[in-house]
């Protein structure tokens, strides 16, 4: 008998199958069985695959789609925007450090744009955006927000080049010098003329309808082309502000006080000394002798009608003149403030020091140093302070 098909009959019977009382499966059989098994896993790795691509066909559609869906989305609800270059001329300043969202609310508010977010979205759409940089601009009102964008970027066209400084304690007529001689190159006269139209300087209403008091110093950016009145108007808009700040009205009432009087002893306490930490106590001494009945004796008031000339004193014949200024003579503050106040100075007319002085004078011209004192006798010690100083500084007093 052959080996090999005697093994073949022993493998046939030993199937479990029989036990079953199934018919045994042939050898046949069994290979088709195992083709077919085959083909389903091929088939299953197969489908798989095309699942596979499936899925990332749709997340791609999706991806394309969630682009094309923002855009229809944003143009549903488009942010307003105007159309064109804008007209008129507005002044913006841009601080350093500003985010594109501050910029955007800041033209919004000055109506350059119709909207912060119509200028977000051109800001990020175009990378140059980053480069906006701090300073004052002249925009238009009524600009599309990318064409704001544009201006803002040539800052050759927007950033405005004029500035103009004008120092504490100038008196009107030397700011109006200033501006005659700044380069905006006024019309001769322009400036005074300004001035004199009072009505047009946005003054508080217990100003009098006189600007002296009220221009307010610093350093001012200004518009290509400004007038006097541009300027002039954004001096008293910083009075304004200062005094706001100090809640000035309201506060000189509650001290029973007249807020112009209050700029009055603001301005003589800043023409009498230049030490800030001097400030309250010449208002104290101000108060002091207005409260005694005391001429106020103050040779700033007398510098107002003369002149200073580079001199902090005044001659016999200067305190003699016929004057409402000279308080030498005249009992009480001057009729109007002789100089421009700061914040600073306007806060000391508010609130002036505690103490019993009724004098101050000099000590040394070089540092400003001001010795106080509450009788004459007192006073008249420090006046030979002065004396010994100006002894040992000949030509300087």
């Amino acid at each position: 008998m052959n080996r090999t098909s005697v093994d073949d009959d022993v493998t046939d019977g030993d199937d479990l199958s029989t036990g079953l009382g199934l018919r045994p499966e042939s050898r046949v059989e069994r290979r088709a069985n195992r083709r077919k098994a085959r083909a389903r896993r091929g088939f299953g790795c197969f489908a798989g695959l095309i699942s596979l691509l499936v899925v990332g066909a749709l997340v791609a559609g999706a991806v394309i789609g969630f682009g094309k869906g923002r855009d229809a989305i944003e143009q549903m609800f488009a942010a307003p925007d105007f159309e064109g270059s804008g007209t008129g001329t507005v002044v913006v300043e841009i601080t350093q450090g500003q985010s594109a969202q501050a910029i955007a609310d800041t033209l919004e508010k000055k109506g350059v744009v119709k909207s912060a977010r119509a200028f977000e979205r051109a800001a990020r759409d175009d990378p140059r955006s980053r480069q906006i940089q701090a300073g004052t601009y002249t925009l238009h009102k009524e600009m599309s927000a990318k064409a704001a964008l544009e201006l803002m970027l040539d800052t050759a066209k927007s950033i405005l080049v004029t500035r103009i400084s004008f120092r504490a304690g100038l008196t009107k007529a030397e700011v109006s010098e200033t501006l005659q001689k700044s380069k905006l190159k006024l019309p001769a006269g322009a400036a005074a003329t300004a001035l004199g139209k009072t009505a047009a300087l946005g003054l508080p209403s217990y100003a009098k309808n006189n600007a002296e008091g009220f221009l307010y110093p610093g350093t001012y950016d200004v518009p290509k082309g400004a007038t006097a009145y541009t300027i002039l108007k954004l001096m008293t808009a910083q009075y304004a502000k200062a005094a706001a700040e100090l809640d000035l009205v309201k506060t000189a009432d509650r001290k029973k006080l007249d807020p112009y009087q209050a700029v009055i002893v603001a301005s003589i306490i800043g023409a009498e000394t230049n030490r800030p930490q001097d400030y309250t106590k010449v208002s104290r001494v101000i108060y002091n002798r207005m409260r005694a009945g005391m001429r106020l004796q103050m040779d700033s008031t007398i510098h107002y009608v003369v002149g200073r000339d580079g001199g902090v004193f005044t001659t016999p014949e200067q305190r003699d003149m016929d004057s409402p200024y000279n308080t030498y003579k005249v009992k009480g503050l001057p009729p109007t403030p002789i100089n421009s106040p700061t914040k600073d100075t306007l806060r000391a007319a508010l609130n002036p020091a505690q103490g019993s002085w009724l004098y101050f004078t000099l000590i040394n011209l070089d540092t400003g140093e001001t010795a106080f004192a509450s009788t004459s006798d007192e006073h008249m010690n420090n006046v030979k302070k002065l004396q010994a100083w100006c002894q040992a500084h000949k030509g300087r007093c």
